[in-house]
């Protein structure tokens, strides 16, 4: 009997554990059920997913049926889809299409959710606005000194994504203003810039493509967004592939799985081969063991390693920015696959010409020592770059508590560009001694 409690222990330990691994089902929270209620009401019919807590992704959504290559994941009608059809149908059309000169598709549908979240209870789309996330991890939205942290060319276009953001409020206040017989409380303090910041990490983050045809309401910047409440709760994986695209017939937006998933399991899909540079970027997370990661070279990197002696050297700059390489020289690995001499240069400078330029036009035994010889100095001078912005990190995480979750996003993002340069140093000795 003893033995018989011990196995059952063990086996509803085990049960507990898998639970725990698959995902905790959160179908039963109220937010989740307003939220499936309205979506009915707008002829979305039950799937078999979930909303789900995961151990690595968060928040999800997993199946409560095996799926198989070929099946439907999800099937959102229109009437669900926020569009700027319904931001023109809404009590903003009016203004918005009296207005010049016209805003873009985008401002229309960050105007709509600042004023849709502002209304409360009174917005019909408040089922959706109440599982929207409160803050966003884009760089967009991190502090300086998180910022400073950043690979050098992630830094500069989170800064470039920062200005960006902060243009656009800049250019919108006169139009915001013009709001102003709309609501009872200052327009100043409703479209303030946090707000504009949240609404537009919002669409960036979570919008679906999908074209529209121009509006001459609208400024000639492509129409393309489409908010899809429930189905924006999928979870990005590069290791699979599915098809998704509106379905004129059924008038609704459909995601098709090319893979397999196991019953409890999370429902992944693919938004792209992106590095994680990218994700961070756009999206807001890191991928671990991404296939498509790359760690960037900087020019200024780059440059350190053309010898000041070598009399092509002015030529090989130009020929380098002729080419656009300057700053995209990478390193990469496709993860699980040998690397060879040429592989290796592919992803080093993703073009046969990138090799011309670092063995010159003969390729001989020496000048191909050679270049192996830059490329590994380089490697290991990122190595130790990535180590020493490590050990910043961790006496941050101790020293600003507040910025702890931040932090550990851009820890992990450097951690997993270490994984790939100590792979290339590695595969770089390797071939360094296959020439001498």
């Amino acid at each position: 009997m003893k033995k018989s409690r011990g196995r059952t222990g063990r086996k509803r330990r085990r049960k507990r554990l898998k639970s725990f691994m698959d995902g905790v089902n959160c179908s039963h929270q109220l937010e989740y059920i307003k939220l499936k209620k309205w979506l009915k009401e707008r002829g979305f019919e039950d799937s078999n997913l979930r909303p789900a807590e995961f151990w690595e992704t968060g928040r999800g959504l997993m199946t409560t049926k095996a799926l198989q290559a070929g099946d439907l994941i999800i099937s959102l009608p229109e009437k669900c889809l926020l569009t700027t059809g319904t931001v023109l149908s809404s009590c903003l059309g009016g203004h918005i299409v009296k207005w010049e000169p016209p805003v873009s598709p985008l401002l229309a549908l960050c105007t709509f959710l600042i004023a849709e979240k502002h209304a409360g209870d009174k917005s019909p789309w408040k089922p959706y606005l109440d599982v929207l996330p409160k803050t966003y991890t884009c760089p967009a939205c991190l502090e300086p000194d998180v910022i400073n942290l950043l690979p050098k060319p992630l830094k500069k276009k989170a800064q470039e994504q920062k200005m960006m953001i902060q243009e656009l409020f800049r250019s919108s206040k006169a139009f915001f203003s013009s709001l102003q017989p709309l609501f009872a409380e200052n327009t100043g303090n409703i479209f303030n810039y946090s707000a504009l910041e949240w609404a537009w990490c919002t669409i960036n983050t979570r919008t679906i493509y999908m074209k529209h045809p121009h509006r001459e309401c609208f400024s000639l910047e492509p129409d393309v967004y489409a908010l899809a409440p429930y189905l924006d709760l999928l979870n990005h994986s590069p290791n699979v592939q599915v098809k998704a695209a509106f379905n004129e017939q059924t008038r609704s937006y459909e995601i098709w799985t090319n893979s397999q998933c196991k019953k409890h399991q999370e429902v992944l899909i693919c938004y792209g081969p992106h590095d994680n540079q990218r994700l961070l970027l756009e999206y807001g997370f890191v991928a671990m063991h991404n296939p498509h990661s790359s760690v960037y070279v900087s020019a200024d990197t780059l440059l350190k390693y053309f010898s000041p002696l070598d009399k092509q050297r002015n030529a090989k700059v130009s020929i380098l920015k002729d080419h656009d390489f300057l700053d995209r020289a990478t390193f990469g690995i496709q993860l699980g696959r040998a690397a060879n001499n040429s592989g290796f240069f592919k992803h080093f400078g993703s073009s046969a010409c990138w090799r011309r330029i670092l063995l010159g036009d003969v390729t001989s035994a020496r000048n191909e020592q050679q270049a192996l010889g830059t490329a590994a100095k380089i490697c290991h001078f990122l190595i130790e770059e990535t180590q020493h912005v490590l050990l910043q990190i961790s006496q941050l995480k101790r020293d600003k508590e507040n910025l702890r979750p931040h932090l550990a996003l851009v820890e992990m993002l450097h951690s997993e560009d270490l994984k790939i340069l100590q792979k290339s140093a590695e595969i770089l000795c390797k071939l360094n001694l296959g020439t001498t």
